[in-house]
C-alpha cells in the first residue's frame, strides 16, 4: 500500500446530493479499499462541515468534505482492475497561473468520476499532473457541455472561488453560447423562472419550473442569430441554479438541440443523422474577479468546430433571418 500525504477538500455538487457518505467516499476514492474507507470514517477523520458523519450520511448540495490523507492500493494492483484514469490528450489550457488552471472542456467528458462514470476531467488532469499538489473543480459543466471549466490549484483560491459562485448575484458574468429549436424574436428578454429540482421514480434528478416551490432562477438571453426552425442564443446567468439554461428554455418552447433530457428528441434522433452528435450548449465567456489578485480576468473559449460546421450548415441550406451586430460571422466566442 501506499499513502497520499495531502488534506483532501471537496465542495458536494446537485449530482452527489443525496448519495451516502460511504457510497460517496467508495466512488471518489478510486484505488482506496473499501476496509479503509470504513476505517477512516469510523475514527471520524472524514469530516463534514468540520463534523463527524457516520456511514449512511446523506450528502447536501453544498457540504463541504474533507478527507485525510488515503492508502492507495498498489499501483499494479489498481491499474490491473481498470482503476487508472485515462490520459487526456491536448486539453486545451485557455489560461493558467499559480492559483488556478482554466481548460476548454470538450462535450462528451464528465468533469469528475462518478454516476456510473469512472473518471472525468479532474481524475485525468491528476494523473497527467503528477507534480501538482492540489487540482480540484471550482465549478461543474453537465457531460455534454462544452467550454470554460476553472479549476482550483490553491486551497484558499478554491474557497474565494466556491464563494464567488454561490454568492447571490454573483460577480462572476457567465455567458454560453446555445442552439434552439424555433423562431426566438426578443433581441434581448430577462427570463425568471423558478426552479425545483426533484427526483424522477427510476431515480433520477431533475429540474422543472415551479412557481410554488422552485427557487429563484433568473437568465439574460440575447438572439445571435435566426433561420426559420432554428435560433442562436447568448445565454447569460444572474443565477447558478442545477440545468437552469436547458430548462428555461425548454419551458418556453425552444429546447437545446441534442438535450437529451428537455430537449425534442424525435429532432435530436433526426439532426443526429445530420452528423449533430452532442448538445448545443457551449460555456463561451467568463469575467470574474482573480482569486487571489486584485484583478479581474476575461476569458473565452471558441464555438467548437462541430457547432461551428452545424451553423454552416444551417447557412447553407438555410436562409439567415437574422444576425447580431455585435457578433462574428466567423461563429467565435468572446461576446463583450
Amino acid at each position: 500500500m501506499s499513502e497520499t500525504k495531502t488534506v483532501v477538500y471537496l465542495l458536494i455538487a446537485t449530482e452527489s446530493a443525496g448519495q451516502r457518505l460511504d457510497n460517496f467516499l467508495i466512488r471518489h476514492c478510486k484505488g482506496v479499499p473499501k476496509s479503509h474507507i470504513y476505517r477512516i470514517l469510523r475514527s471520524g477523520e472524514v469530516r463534514v462541515n468540520k463534523k463527524r458523519a457516520s456511514a449512511d450520511y446523506r450528502l447536501q448540495e453544498g457540504d463541504s468534505l474533507r478527507l485525510p490523507p488515503l492508502r492507495l492500493a498498489k499501483k499494479e494492483e489498481y491499474e490491473a482492475k481498470g482503476g487508472i484514469a485515462p490520459l487526456l490528450p491536448d486539453i486545451p489550457v485557455i489560461y493558467e497561473d499559480g492559483a488556478l488552471l482554466v481548460i476548454d472542456k470538450a462535450a462528451g467528458l464528465a468533469v469528475h468520476g462518478g454516476s456510473g462514470v469512472s473518471f472525468g476531467v479532474i481524475e485525468a488532469l491528476r494523473r497527467q499532473r503528477p507534480e501538482a499538489k492540489f487540482l480540484e473543480l471550482a465549478h461543474r459543466l453537465d457531460r455534454e457541455t462544452s467550454g470554460i471549466l476553472l479549476i482550483g490549484k490553491k486551497r484558499s483560491a478554491l474557497v474565494r472561488l466556491h464563494d464567488m459562485f454561490r454568492e447571490a448575484g454573483s460577480v462572476a458574468d457567465k455567458r454560453y453560447l446555445i442552439v434552439v429549436k424555433g423562431r426566438w424574436m426578443d433581441p434581448l428578454r430577462q427570463v425568471k423562472l423558478p426552479l425545483y429540482k426533484y427526483l424522477t421514480s427510476e431515480g433520477e434528478r431533475r429540474v422543472r419550473v415551479d412557481p410554488e416551490e422552485g427557487k429563484k432562477s433568473h437568465t439574460v438571453f440575447r438572439l445571435l442569430a435566426r433561420w426559420s426552425r432554428f435560433s442562436l442564443l447568448e445565454g447569460q446567468l444572474k443565477t447558478g441554479r442545477t440545468h437552469q439554461l436547458r430548462v428555461h428554455l425548454a419551458h418556453l418552447g425552444y429546447p437545446i438541440l441534442g438535450d437529451d433530457k428537455y430537449g425534442d428528441f424525435a429532432l435530436n434522433k433526426a439532426l443526429r443523422k445530420q452528423g449533430l452528435k452532442r448538445m448545443a450548449l457551449h460555456a463561451a465567456s467568463m469575467d470574474f474577479p482573480h482569486p487571489a489578485e486584485e484583478r479581474r480576468l476575461f476569458l473565452s473559449a471558441p464555438l467548437p468546430e462541430e457547432l461551428q460546421d452545424f451553423l454552416r450548415h444551417l447557412d447553407l441550406t438555410d436562409k439567415r433571418e437574422y444576425l447580431a451586430d455585435n457578433f462574428s460571422p466567423h461563429w467565435t466566442a468572446g461576446i463583450e
